[in-house]
Formats: structure tokens, sequence, C-alpha cells
């Protein structure tokens, strides 16, 4: 058979010594232009990452949802189960308990099973519902904190005068945030926007890095009415609120300003948590709106995200767990206490009682231990001294410290000529309407 030869700078070639080089010479075009392409998320990691990213994004998700899960559902367990619980100032707290939930049913599961994969898995569509889904659930919790401030700023500083906060008010100001945030999340659904996976490749947001100016302007409208809007109204409540309590906690003792220095010290947590929770992830879409073509180490561009996802662990702490009134009925439920049979009409008992309940148990045998926690046993009166030296803490526990605090503010302030009272056991003999049971 006869070969033909090509003879190039006086080397000679055979006819299959020119196709392998030519098919080698594809091969490694080809292997160029995979490399400079970008990957594709939904199909496989992004290569330039080590999986032991994709492993602590994972772990960090199965933690931050397994106690936001177990917190927020425990909120929203004990106010189903006792009635006294369920007061208007309350509303807005089961409301951002539920909001907390479904953000992590949504997003922190999804996000810890793509983590685990490496990739979003899910598909297109599966990515457009998370995205929307995280972000109006977490823009219901982030309005909740809002409307929060401002219910306590209603019941406090009384701007309507004798107006209380009922239940029809407080069933408004849910309805607002869960319209007012659907408004503001659906849009990149309908194509204002749109919802797109992020840049590490395993959670789906808002599209930031788009250059579309129609694009960019959703993200200031969003920025302002989901950011700016809520950050101003908690400020300002809060700042009027600790106005008032400064004012009319002037001139007396250091014990009866404890409230005022319990109030601050709680008003103070609530902005820092709202602004560790949100503004990296504000600040970030601005930055990326405003510089598209900025190049982000992935891992950078997912700080923010991941960042707000863990305000779901510790909104229950700041703005539930702190309720004496809360923390009294959590306990019977987890310390297993025998409510039922020292309380049978499921009322709550106070911090006291409880206390008295939890002393109890290091002297009670280990026998009767196990019928107490069984539900068998019951304990005996002679060990519970019912009758508080201290009848304040009974009252001021059945309501938390906002409410009594609301109580003790005349309509116009402390009046001139009236003598300040020099112990905060005085208080609770105000009466505190029922409508004014608040969860601090």
């Amino acid at each position: 058979m006869d070969t033909v030869s090509l003879s190039v700078n006086g080397v000679s070639f055979t006819e299959a010594a020119v196709t392998k080089i030519s098919e080698a010479a594809a091969a490694a075009a080809e292997a160029a232009a995979a490399a400079d392409a970008p990957d594709d998320p939904f199909t496989g990691p992004i290569k330039a990452l080590a999986p032991w990213n994709f492993t602590f994004l994972a772990v960090l998700m199965f933690v931050v949802t397994t106690l936001s899960l177990g917190e927020n559902f425990l909120v929203m367990f004990v106010t189903f189960k006792y009635k006294q619980l369920r007061q208007p100032l309350n509303y807005i707290i089961v409301n951002l308990a539920i909001a907390d939930f479904l953000v992590s049913l949504t997003g922190g599961f999804i996000s810890f099973l793509t983590n685990a994969r490496g990739y979003f898995f899910l598909g297109t569509w599966a990515c457009v519902l998370e995205g929307f889904a995280v972000t109006f659930f977490g823009i219901v919790a982030l309005w909740s904190l809002a409307v929060l401030s401002f219910e306590r700023f209603f019941v406090i500083c009384r701007p309507l005068g004798n107006i209380r906060l009922r239940g029809k008010h407080a069933m408004l100001g849910l309805i607002f945030v869960w319209t007012f945030s659907f408004i503001w999340t659906f849009p990149p659904v309908l194509g204002w926007n749109s919802y797109t996976v992020s840049k590490i490749g395993t959670t789906c947001e808002p599209n930031w890095y788009s250059t579309n100016m129609v694009d960019h302007s959703y993200i200031i409208t969003f920025f302002i009415t989901c950011f700016i809007l809520p950050l101003g109204v908690i400020i300002f409540c809060y700042s009027k609120l600790l106005q008032k309590l400064k004012k009319v906690s002037h001139g007396r003792l250091a014990t009866a300003r404890k409230p005022e220095r319990q109030v601050t010290r709680m008003v103070v947590a609530m902005i820092v948590a709202f602004m560790v929770g949100w503004t990296p992830y504000a600040a970030f879409s601005i930055v990326v709106t405003a510089c598209p073509t900025i190049q982000l180490d992935p891992r950078v561009g997912a700080i923010p995200a991941f960042f707000s996802k863990t305000a779901t662990v510790y909104n229950p702490v700041i703005y539930v767990f702190m309720n004496k009134q809360v923390v009294c009925v959590c306990v019977c439920v987890c310390v297993c206490v025998c409510v039922c049979d020292v309380n049978p009409n499921n009322k709550l008992m106070s911090l006291t009682v409880v206390s008295q309940h939890i002393r109890f148990l290091h002297k009670v045998p280990r026998k009767c231990l196990i019928q107490l926690f069984t539900g068998k046993g019951t304990i005996p009166e002679s060990h519970l001294n019912q009758t508080s030296e201290r009848p304040g803490i009974t009252a001021e526990s059945q309501t938390g410290e906002m409410s009594a605090i609301a109580a003790r503010i005349p309509e116009g302030g402390l009046r001139s000529g009236e003598d300040p009272p020099s112990d905060c056991s005085s208080f609770p003999q105000l009466p505190i309407p029922e409508n004014k049971v608040c969860p601090m």
C-alpha cells in the first residue's frame, strides 16, 4: 500500500502521523476551552474550590438549621399550649418564630443538602423557588422586628393616648408584614430581576451581578424598602422608648431604675443583632450592584448570605427567651416538671414557683424523681411555699418587664409633686391590663 508523506522543513510525516497530530491539537483546544468556560452549578461543583469548603458549609448549615428549628418550634409549641401567652403583643413574636422556622426549613435544609453534594443539584426551577422562599420569609422576619419595635413604642409611649394595642391591631400588623414582604420579593419571579444561583453554586438569591439597569432599579428599591426603612423604624421607636423610660425613671432610686437598665441592654442587643445579621448582606448587594464586574472569591460572596441565616438562631434568644414568662413555661416543658399535677388548669406559674420545683428535685428520692418525670407522681404541697416573700416577682413574671413598665407610666409621664416609688416591689400593685402582656 502506498503511503502519502508530507515534508515540512525537511522532516517527512506520514498521513497517519498528521492525523494524530491534528487530533491531539483539537483535544488540547477543547480542554483549554473547557477550562476557560464557567462551571455549571447545576451539573457539578466549582472546580476552583476544594471539597472541604462545601463540607464545612454543610456542617455549618446543619448546626444552624437544627438549632433554629428547635428553638422556633419550642416558641410556637409553648404559645399554642399556653393560652396566656397568646396576647396581642406576642402575635408578632410568634410570627417572627414562624418566619425563622420557615427560613430554616427551606433555605437551611436545602443549603445543607446542596453543600453536601457540592452543587445545586435540584435544578433551575428549584433554585427559583428556594431563592424566593428564603428571601420572602427572611424579609417577613426582618419586618417583624420592625413591627415589634413599633408595637412596643405604641404601648410604652402611648402616642394615641388611651388607645391600647388590641388583637385586631396586632392582626393588622401581621397582614402588613406578609403583604409588604410579598410585594417586594415576588417581582423577580415575574421578570423584574431574577432569582439565580450564587457564585458559590449551592444557594440561590436575587441576581446582584446583572448589568441591566432594570435589574439595578429592583435591587436599589429592594434595599430601601427591605433594609433602610425597617432599620429606620427600629432606631426611631427604640430611641423614643428609651427617652420615655429615662424621663419617667428620673430621680428614682437605683433599684427603681433597674427595669430601665434591663430594657436599655435589650434594646441595644436588638439593634446590634439586626445590624450584624443584615448589614453585611445589604452592603454586599449594593457593592455588587454598583460594580457588577467585580471579581470576588466565591467564598467571600457566600459569607453575607450564610451570615444572615444565623439570625434565625439568635432571634429567639433575644426576643423570646429573655422573656420571664416564656422561660417559665419552657422550663416546665424541657425539664419535664410535672405541671399537669401541680397546675391541672394549664395556667402559667411564676418563676418563683418553677424555681421551687427545680430546687425540690435534688431533695426527693430517685424513685420519686422517676415518678415525677414520667408524670405518675405529684409534688407535695408541703415542699412548695406558694406564698412568695416578694409578691412583685410573681406579678411581674406573669407579664414581663415591658408590660410592667407600661403599667407604671402615667398618661402624661410622672406628675409633678408625685412621690416616685422607692422600691420595685410597689410597682406590681398597679393594675396591669391583660392586653399589655409583652415578651420583654
